[in-house]
């Protein structure tokens, strides 16, 4: 490590050190014994600049495989026209990203008898599937929503960092990534949808060119909390190439006008209802799953209906619903026209009669075909329970097994499809049928 600069700097430099430190990593005393070299940089002052420049340059000379941080990192186009073959180039404060570069540049060596954390992370999920979150916070301010408040405004994670934590999950056991936060689709417009390197090339901190990225390392990937916006239909054919799953998370909440209106939400479900139909032109396996509120604050009977109609025309095949519940703090509590719990009761039951119907439809129509099947849970009496391309774990349908003797967790299988209910399939691997 070479650290340059003020305190500030060598706090950031003590820091990456011990996250490496208890990576496994070494601090070697000189050039010659080191696997890579961090030069943690000043750029204050143009004198201050030339020296950084001259300390990547000496460890160029000296080593060869130079990674660059701190305050010059902003200038990384300067940097890169003097040191063309430098690893990788960070920002100050970014200290995920030099990590993750060191990582790439000199992979530690895991083991299980000093490790306190295995590789990939500690789980709360199976280890075959794993939740990826890509930003925090939300610009929207729904009505009836109170994130903004706890988590702030949208703030995108770095699109390398997120790509290093995904080929981790990847290499420690992960088959299914599912892709995360508060508004998918927002993904990067805090960042300005700026570029970083990655693997020779760049990649956009914007949700087509991650999902595209997440699609090349060999696990499925799952888009969850997707909002419309028009640029998801730059994410269709990545589906109908197989690189990410076809299914997508829509939170639509409503159909009605007024009520969208009411919750501070798009109001163009006659816009949504025409790009369905041209994602299923382009990708007719995709999967569209969403959820909706019943009883919001001022919805009518004639709004409920409009809902059910518009049901029938989208033909989602996973819907979710729930009776509106004030929650503190937010703008809905406050609006005139509150709906009678018995009534939020019996647009409950009609909503999940409509939507049940609609997914018993669909899933008699894969009765007889071949899909892939990725394992969740083996029992001891030779059945296990899984999950198609359409279904996401604990919340969609699942795909319930016979004979598949030999098969574990994890593994992803052709299944023949022979029978359905509302909302779950049933089959047998094609290797016991």
């Amino acid at each position: 490590m070479v650290s340059l600069g003020c305190p500030k700097a060598l706090v950031d430099s003590e820091r990456i050190l011990t996250k490496l430190r208890s990576d496994g990593y070494g601090l070697s005393p000189d050039y010659a014994g080191a696997d890579v070299v961090l030069v943690n940089t000043c750029g204050f002052l143009d004198s201050a600049k030339e020296e950084s420049l001259e300390a990547i340059g000496e460890a160029i000379a000296e080593n060869g495989r130079v990674i660059v941080t701190g305050c010059m990192g902003n200038e990384a186009d300067v940097i890169r026209a003097r040191f063309p073959n430098v690893l990788a180039v960070t920002g100050p404060h970014q200290y995920e990203a030099v990590v993750g570069a060191v990582h790439e540049a000199a992979p530690p060596v895991p083991s299980p008898f000093v490790d306190l954390v295995p590789e990939g992370g500690l789980k709360l999920t199976p280890r075959h599937y794993s939740y990826l979150k890509i930003s925090e916070g939300c610009n929207h301010r729904c009505s009836f929503c109170i994130i903004p408040s706890i988590r702030g405004d949208l703030a995108s994670r770095r699109p390398d960092a997120v790509l290093r934590e995904a080929e981790k999950l990847v290499a420690a056991g992960t088959r299914e990534l599912l892709v995360i936060s508060q508004d998918t689709s927002a993904y990067g417009v805090d960042l300005r949808h700026k570029a970083w390197p990655w693997k020779g090339g760049e990649v956009r901190a914007h949700m087509t060119d991650l999902a595209r990225e997440l699609g090349r390392l060999g696990a499925w990937v799952r888009l969850h909390y997707v909002y419309p916006y028009p640029h998801v239909d730059q994410v269709i054919p990545l589906m109908a190439d197989g690189l990410v799953l076809p299914y997508l998370d829509i939170p639509f909440q409503h159909a009605a006008p007024s009520v969208l209106k009411a919750m501070k939400r798009p109001a163009n479900e006659a816009k949504v209802l025409e790009r369905l139909r041209t994602w299923r032109e382009i990708c007719p396996d995709i999967a569209i799953r969403s959820s909706f509120v019943v009883g919001f604050p001022g919805e009518t009977e004639a709004d409920f209906q409009y809902l059910l109609d518009w049901l029938d025309e989208a033909q989602l095949d996973r819907v979710g619903a729930f009776r509106f519940e004030p929650v503190e703090g937010a703008a809905a509590n406050a609006l005139p026209g509150a709906v009678p719990e018995a009534v939020k009761e019996e647009r409950y039951a009609r909503i999940m009669e409509k939507t049940a119907a609609i997914s018993a439809a669909k899933l008699q129509a894969r009765i007889g075909r071949t899909l892939d099947v990725i394992i969740d849970l083996v029992d001891d009496d030779g059945g296990a329970t899984g999950r198609s391309k359409a279904d996401a774990p604990e919340i969609d349908g699942e795909v319930q097994l016979r004979d598949t003797a030999g098969l574990k967790p994890g593994d992803i299988v052709p299944v023949l499809i022979e029978d359905a209910d509302d909302h779950d399939l049933f089959g047998v691997p094609l290797q016991a049928a």
